[in-house]
């Protein structure tokens, strides 16, 4: 299940990932905080790297400013 369809536009699996990054923190963490499987959180934040919604340090992610607008703005 893709986080971004084809119009750019995130689904409620990527709206969640990147509502947790607000606030860094690991990819475990999110899983926990979503209640997703890793597996999906690994492939979502990929995808989402990818696009520019989402940077990692040191093994920490975060939403970018573009994510950050994206989580905001209304669904």
């Amino acid at each position: 299940m893709p986080c971004i369809n084809s119009s750019g536009e995130l689904s409620e699996s990527g709206r969640g990932i990147l509502a947790a990054l607000i606030n860094p923190m690991t990819l475990e963490k999110v899983a926990e905080h979503t209640r997703q499987p890793l597996y999906r959180i690994r492939s979502g934040v990929r995808e989402m790297i990818q696009a520019g919604l989402i940077e990692e340090k040191n093994g920490t992610y975060s939403a970018t400013a573009a994510g950050r607008a994206l989580v905001e703005a209304p669904p």
